[in-house]
């Protein structure tokens, strides 16, 4: 097993999606979002619609990773040629070998199309397989039910609900809290995982 390595560039792919590291430049690939579909940050801490706020989004993604505590990817969507939106890992821990995994986003194209499912496969095989974690964490807004129904149907466990844990553009924001745990991973969650991307690749004929 490995520590994740800031400094490393790590390219997760299928035969449905690519992930490399994002970069400075890659915000002409991703600028058309915060112009025409700005609702996609409806229920971020870390909002990007509109330019200057992508800017932003941008150099707190880089100040992140080169404090050593994200590693942002660009997705790139290889049915429909064309880059979908951003995820990434941040907040990790190597004491105590843990990891959070969000800041997703797709643009509406590419939204129920199973590139969620492709995407967080690879990074929750990178996770468990090479860097050897204990547990993979997710939080997301607790109004939000689509994230919520998204990260579930992963086969994410929720944990309950962080009541007024942080501030929002709104006013204050109770986080759900859901992970997945290794033993959970090479139990269950890898192979019905896989089970639903394979029914959906027939679904949507990739």
């Amino acid at each position: 097993m490995m520590k994740l390595n800031f400094e490393k560039d790590y390219v997760l792919e299928n035969e449905a999606v690519l992930l490399r590291p994002l970069l400075k430049e890659d915000i002409e690939h991703l600028k058309i979002f915060s112009l025409q579909e700005p609702t996609l940050w409806d229920y971020s801490l870390l909002p990007a619609n509109g330019i200057e706020n992508m800017n932003k989004y941008f150099e707190a993604a880089f100040k992140d990773k080169q404090a050593e505590k994200s590693y942002p990817f660009i997705v790139y969507d290889k049915r429909k040629k064309a880059y979908a939106g951003s995820t990434r890992f941040y907040d990790y821990n190597l004491k105590h070998n843990t990891v959070q995994l969000g800041y997703t986003w797709y643009g509406k194209e590419y939204q129920g199309t199973g590139l969620n499912k492709n995407c967080k496969f690879l990074m929750l095989e990178f996770a468990f397989e090479s860097l050897g974690l204990d547990r993979v964490e997710f939080r997301a807004d607790n109004n939000n039910k689509r994230s919520i129904a998204a990260m579930k149907s992963l086969g994410c466990k929720a944990e309950g609900v962080l009541r007024s844990n942080c501030a929002s553009l709104t006013g204050r924001r109770d986080s759900i809290i859901l992970s997945i745990l290794k033993n959970e991973w090479s139990e269950s969650v890898k192979e019905n995982l896989s089970l639903k991307i394979q029914s959906e690749k027939i679904k949507y004929g990739y």
